[in-house]
């Protein structure tokens, strides 16, 4: 042994009596030992204790515990090994051991002919390492949490109850093995009380009994320990399945910010339970669970997890100092506040392991003596005791401060002074859904004073109070979006600006008011994604709800309508503070609906599959029409959709229960519809219009493609090919989809090539119009949308341009473009034109935005008013009227020309 070696045994012997003792134990094999410290020391302590039986197990993995903990010390002691190396080296000598013992225990059982035949690995049953062995942090002298359960399913219903018998029994034997201190000592102090209902399940229990138990009455602190929890022995293949299982109840799909009280209420019950209140003080001090000890840290860093784990998968992170990486690096807490508390928890698991590395003592308490703290500071090589306290205590007070804010609730502020009226909208609060529940109302009267002191601040703070007392009116529960604005108060903000503004998105909010998660998921203001990425995004949570064990087909639809929740509300926020365009948003609005009928089309059409047989023939495609065919959609758009399908030669589907193929696409389209319109407990995705498939609501809801061919070509109105000018396909089905839908837009434009030199389609789109104006009035002064020179007025002259013109584009202003570009329109008229549709539009998509119903400018509010004012550019209502009649009537003027709609002249209409 070199000199520095034996300095470094020395001055263990020294200050530790459980090290010297070690060494005397092991004296022959230590040396030899240290110069391989940086070796598989694990494996080769265990090697070949697999084939033991459990009288000789016991025995050798004492031994192997002496020599992994004598090694692991000494290497910490010298600075050899990290932190990290020594409690990777201790847990995976525990993860060794608990699954040498309970393989033993078990071939016992089988050799006693107890454990029925199984074809699962250790006979289905596994461990779960918790806490801090889950985690691979253990202690120097931890004992190790264990939840040992088996997989049911591993053997037959007739065999549950001896397998249930045999494999508690080899749980028990197992735990003793460990456990027990024999004349050798012992290999870890084993706790089984973690699992679910511990005072009355025995120590091994189903998998199945686990996942109803935590689904049915998991509490939080139950949910904070499955975190770091990870199959360690047995099966592990079974082990992972469980925790997959177990996803749903650990990772809450929303923001759980309702987790910081439950935290903070634990945090007080162990320190009044340990007696750990008053004054700090550094002897006697609790590192663990004392003023800013381990479990602050810890609690700080889970509480965060459990909080924003459920959306971001990157942040459930076994090992503390990895789930304060990560969350830092996604915004949840701040890089240097992650970076410190980091530090500081290195720092106290440094001197929790010497504690305990003293006498093998199970504690985390300073010495309260005083050579007893100078032997721990010198153990840390810190000789001057003073100082090394006075950094310690410095290190505490700090965790405190970081962890305490982040716990400890604030107190509620006195309310701010408000007119009559406003109290009497407060008075009835209390009445609300929202608060009825004790919790909500105390986590309410925590934020009231700054939600109301906001409202006071808003532009029209009656307006946006009255809007927000609408909002809370239709909350069903007020514990989770409370504790969200309490841990959050930037979104008080945010619905003080909704309310104030725009009672429509308020009412929004109040139907989905769990797309306020997406605020603080880190992407809330970043640049739109695009079409491409959000279908990825979809499909990819799609299939993980279908393959879910509490998922499944109506689930994946729940999954598709939360989605799509945020993301529209996500537009409509940026529209609302100006970090989108009127243009802008409503290529958005199409994304989320492309996104959303790619997406959920598969689903759909291998629903049908699973009965009947996969799609006939090549396939089927989904056409968009209208202005989703155009991609300008707005906050309250409909969806316009036609199915077009090739059976080939197919006569019949090949499943359990043959379908001839029209029968199959029609089962498609309507589940299609179904899927996207059905209202669930998630709310609704969105209306769906299937009138412009040919011959309307008389004909079948798929077409076939040459049956659509053949009625554009023979039987269609000119509007049928007016709505032909946008069709998109959007998504297709079946063996050959890409190709059929390249057909589809080839027959799309060879209809426009071959229709549109028809001399009747300035005549029938007179007839249109007359019909239109007929059939409905502007709704309202302030309509943008039907009526002479509004919108649906110059899209329809934009359509015919494109139908003479035989021009493929789709949008509005790419379609008057193309009347200038084939001579069909002056270039001034062009202008004229795509000037009124910029403004029109502007006012449609925000009055869309801000108003459920036609705009009503004494009900919308002053807020809402200021922001359609922003939008049309114009000063004042006054200004906006006059340039609303202003545009109307040049836009009217132009398209009289083309078409004057004449109430005598109806051509062949709009039916």
């Amino acid at each position: 042994m070199d000199q520095p070696s034996l300095e470094l045994v020395a001055g263990a012997a020294g200050c530790s009596p459980y090290l010297w003792s070690l060494m005397q134990k092991e004296a022959e094999w230590l040396p030899d030992a240290l110069s391989g410290a940086d070796q598989d020391l694990v494996g080769r302590e265990t090697d070949g204790l697999g084939e033991l039986d459990a009288a000789e197990l016991a025995p050798a993995l004492r031994r192997a515990k002496r020599r992994v903990a004598l090694l692991a010390g000494l290497a910490d002691l010298g600075g050899v090994w990290s932190l990290a190396q020594v409690t990777g080296a201790l847990t995976e000598l525990a993860d060794r051991a608990t699954d040498l013992a309970l393989r033993a225990h078990l071939r016992q059982e089988i050799a006693r002919g107890k454990l029925p035949d199984t074809d699962a690995d250790a006979g289905g049953i596994f461990a779960m390492a918790m806490g801090k062995m889950g985690a691979a942090e253990l202690n120097y002298s931890s004992d190790i949490d264990l939840i040992v359960l088996y997989d049911d399913a591993a053997y037959d219903e007739a065999d549950q109850h001896e397998a249930r018998a045999s494999l508690i029994r080899a749980t028990r034997k197992a735990a003793a093995t460990l456990s027990d201190n024999t004349e050798h000592g012992y290999v870890f102090r084993t706790d089984l009380r973690l699992r679910p209902d511990a005072a009355v399940t025995p120590v091994c229990l189903s998998a199945s009994a686990a996942l109803s138990y935590y689904e049915a009455e998991g509490r939080t602190w139950e949910r904070a320990a499955y975190i770091k929890a990870r199959p360690c022995a047995g099966d592990i293949k079974a082990g992972e399945q469980f925790l997959t299982d177990l996803r749903p109840f650990v990772w809450r799909r929303h923001l759980d910010f309702a987790a910081i009280q439950d935290a903070h209420d634990m945090r007080l019950r162990i320190r009044d339970h340990k007696g750990l209140g008053g004054k700090l003080s550094i002897p006697g001090h609790n590192m663990k669970l004392g003023q800013g000890g381990i479990r602050e840290i810890e609690f700080f860093t889970q509480t965060r997890q459990l909080i924003a784990g459920g959306r971001d998968p990157d942040l459930r992170r076994r090992g503390t100092v990895e789930a304060l990486e990560a969350l830092a690096e996604k915004g949840w807490v701040p890089a240097d506040i992650a970076e410190e508390l980091a530090e500081h928890y290195r720092a106290h698991r440094d001197i929790e392991h010497r504690i305990q590395m003293v006498n093998d003592a199970q504690t985390h308490e300073l010495p309260k003596d005083e050579d007893g703290l100078e032997n721990i500071a010198l153990m840390m090589g810190e000789a001057d005791l003073s100082r090394w306290s006075d950094r310690l205590r410095e290190r505490l007070e700090r965790v405190e401060t970081l962890t305490n804010a982040f716990f400890a609730p604030s107190e509620a502020a006195p309310l701010p002074e408000i007119s009559e009226a406003s109290q009497k909208i407060i008075d009835g609060w209390d009445a609300y859904s929202a608060l009825r529940s004790t919790r909500a109302q105390q986590i309410f009267r925590r934020i009231k004073p700054e939600l109301i002191g906001r409202m006071n601040r808003a532009a029209h703070p009656e307006e946006a109070l009255s809007r927000f007392d609408g909002f809370l009116q239709r909350l069903p529960g007020g514990v989770q979006l409370f504790s969200l604005f309490e841990a959050n108060p930037s979104l008080i903000d945010l619905i003080v600006d909704i309310c104030a503004t725009a009672p429509g998105l308020a009412a929004y909010l109040g139907r989905h008011p769990e797309v306020l998660d997406a605020v603080l998921g880190g992407s809330f203001f970043a640049p739109w994604p695009g079409g491409e990425a959000l279908t990825d995004t979809l499909s990819r949570r799609l299939r993980q709800r279908m393959t879910a064990r509490d998922g499944g087909y109506e689930q994946a639809l729940d999954e598709a309508r939360r989605w799509a929740h945020e993301w529209q509300f996500r537009i409509g926020v940026h529209h609302l503070r100006g970090l989108s365009d009127a243009a802008q948003v409503g290529r958005e609005y199409a994304d989320i609906a492309d996104a959303a009928i790619t997406a959920l089309l598969p689903l759909v059409s291998e629903q049908i599959a699973e009965k009947h047989g996969a799609p006939p023939g090549r396939g089927a495609v989904v056409l968009g029409m209208g202005s989703l065919g155009a991609q300008r959609l707005n906050a309250a758009s409909d969806l316009d959709l036609i199915v077009i399908y090739d059976a080939a030669d197919a006569e019949e589907t090949d499943g359990r229960k043959p379908l001839a193929p029209r029968a199959w696409y029609s089962r498609l389209t309507q589940s299609l519809i179904t899927a996207l319109s059905a209202q669930t407990a998630n709310g609704r995705l969105y209306e769906v219009d299937m009138r412009l498939r040919p011959s309307g609501r008389q004909g079948p809801v798929a077409t076939s493609l040459q049956s659509f061919t053949s009625y554009q070509m023979d039987e269609a109105w000119t509007w049928e090919h007016l709505a032909l000018t946008r069709a998109r396909v959007i998504a297709g089905c079946g063996a050959d989809a890409v190709a059929l839908g390249d057909e589809v837009e080839a027959a799309r434009l060879d209809v426009l090539q071959r229709r549109g030199s028809d001399d009747r389609v300035i005549p029938d789109l007179a007839g249109m119009r007359a019909r239109i104006f007929a059939a409905k009035a502007p709704d309202g002064a302030w309509e943008a949308k039907t009526g002479r020179g509004r919108l649906q007025d110059i899209e329809l002259l934009a359509q015919s341009f494109a139908l003479r013109g035989a021009d493929p584009a789709r949008r509005m202003t790419a379609q008057l473009r193309a009347g200038a570009r084939h001579d069909l329109l002056s270039k001034d008229d062009m202008e004229t034109l795509l000037t009124a549709d910029r403004f029109l539009w502007r006012l449609q998509a925000a009055g869309r935005l801000i108003s459920e119903k036609a705009l009503d400018m004494d009900r919308l509010g002053a807020g809402g008013q200021e922001f359609l004012l922003r939008e049309t550019a114009t000063e004042d209502l006054d200004a906006l009227a006059a340039r609303l009649a202003e545009t109307i009537a040049e836009a009217g003027r132009i398209v009289d020309l083309f078409a004057p709609a004449s109430p005598d002249d109806a051509g062949r209409g709009t039916d």
